[in-house]
């Protein structure tokens, strides 16, 4: 659907239509493999898959402190009626026992230890009690294999471990540093051009004369990039200048697999982002302005198979923008391949609270507020935090963001809400 905006521009779509024309031409190319330290792979996408080059683990080991013994001598054991077994001498960590456990035998063992041969279960000290420093009662039986795990019970060679596409996560490092995996074949990040255009802005590690703006919004983009999987390329500041952005722009296209510019794509006398954008097509720009607030201005185009973005110049759109827009094409170009079992859910952490004051909204446009969430009278409260999108003090001072959908006027105080945690 296409809808007309205030300052008569035609072309405004919704944000389901403009993420479908963004998503129909993200045909983007797959990353590179290159190989890091495991130390280095947290939060990285896998490049191949990784199957088990061994058995995890490759002894038998006990999985309580107690006596490794033979379940068969326990069978029939009670507190009355305990059985008796010699203890033999005991496993000590980090080595294979030297004697194996006869019939009326046992040996001393702890977590993680080696069973000895002969033996088939551990019963735990609890269950048993000293008849002097040789033997022992044992008050209670153990099946075979009781208390025991066994060779290949975590991971068995040739198993597939990790597939090409995951995320590694902390217990993904573990499991391969566990097969004695400690170089990760992982996808390149993306490279992202990060691009701050405006004559009024200056860089943040210098003066700031008065009616200037120190930039902000590149050191903003470059976290959200780093925490999305991609690798930040910083461009500078451009004026609005379009031979100086189209320059810029050109030499982005060249390093980096998306470019991302902020300010310039309002309607205004300096604007000419878009033109600068559109003249490195095709298919060149294929949305521009959205019915989201903040937001609307939001330019989307390709060239060629670079996806382009311009964003708003408002913190508050910014992080809007980059969240609806730019988050599910980075995805895509990270190679990161999510579980089947998660489509269609949010990526986004949510809770429930309660609104403290009512939310009010035109009609047509997704809206999206920020919320201080606050514990009041036993339950989860949020809390709006209305000013200017321009306001960076409303985003650090909020937790998440609520969503009043565009068919509403509005919330009433009092609703329950899903906030979108930041």
């Amino acid at each position: 659907m296409t809808i007309k905006d205030m300052l008569g521009r035609s072309g405004v779509v919704s944000k389901e239509e403009a993420l479908r024309r963004i998503l129909e031409h993200a045909a983007v190319s797959v990353p590179g493999i290159e190989n890091i330290s495991i130390h280095e792979s947290l939060g990285r996408v896998l490049g191949e898959d990784i199957d088990a080059p061994a058995d995890v683990p490759d002894f038998v080991r006990s999985t309580m402190d107690g006596y490794a013994v033979r379940s068969a001598d326990t069978f029939g054991a009670t507190e009355s009626m305990p059985a008796l077994l010699a203890v033999v001498g005991e496993s000590v960590m980090g080595e294979l026992p030297e004697r194996p456990v006869s019939k009326g035998e046992c040996m001393k063992i702890y977590t993680g230890g080696a069973l000895p041969p002969g033996a088939d279960a551990v019963v735990m000290f609890e269950h048993t009690q000293p008849v002097d420093l040789d033997s022992i009662e044992v008050t209670k039986p153990v099946g075979p294999l009781e208390n025991v795990i066994q060779i290949g019970d975590d991971l068995r060679r040739g198993e597939r471990v990790l597939c090409k596409g995951r995320l590694i996560r902390p217990q993904d490092m573990a499991a391969l540093a566990s097969l004695g995996i400690t170089s990760i074949p992982v996808l390149e990040r993306p490279r992202v051009a990060i691009i701050s255009t405006g004559n009024e802005i200056v860089p943040s590690d210098g003066p700031q004369p008065r009616g200037r703006v120190r930039d902000s919004n590149s050191y903003y983009l470059e976290g959200l990039v780093i925490q999305h999987g991609g690798l930040p390329v910083r461009m500078g500041i451009v004026r609005d200048d379009p031979a100086q952005l189209r320059g810029v722009v050109r030499s982005a296209l060249e390093q980096c697999h998306m470019v991302v510019i902020t300010g310039g794509s309002s309607v205004g006398s300096f604007d000419y982002t878009e033109k600068v954008i559109d003249s490195f097509g095709p298919p060149g720009v294929i949305v521009h302005g959205v019915s989201v607030k903040p937001g609307k201005p939001l330019i989307a185009a390709w060239a060629g198979s670079v996806p382009v973005f311009g964003l708003p110049g408002h913190p508050v759109a910014v992080g809007i923008s980059f969240d609806l827009f730019v988050r599910p094409v980075l995805l895509k170009m990270s190679g990161e391949v999510p579980s089947p079992a998660l489509e269609g859910l949010s990526p986004v952490r949510t809770v429930r609270a309660r609104l403290q004051r009512g939310i009010s909204s035109g009609p047509g446009r997704e809206e999206y507020v920020r919320v201080v969430l606050e514990r009041k009278d036993g339950e989860l409260q949020a809390r709006p935090v209305f000013g200017a999108s321009g306001l960076i003090s409303t985003l650090v001072k909020a937790d998440g963001i609520v969503v009043v959908p565009a068919d509403s006027i509005g919330i009433e105080a009092g609703r329950e809400v899903e906030v979108r945690l930041f």
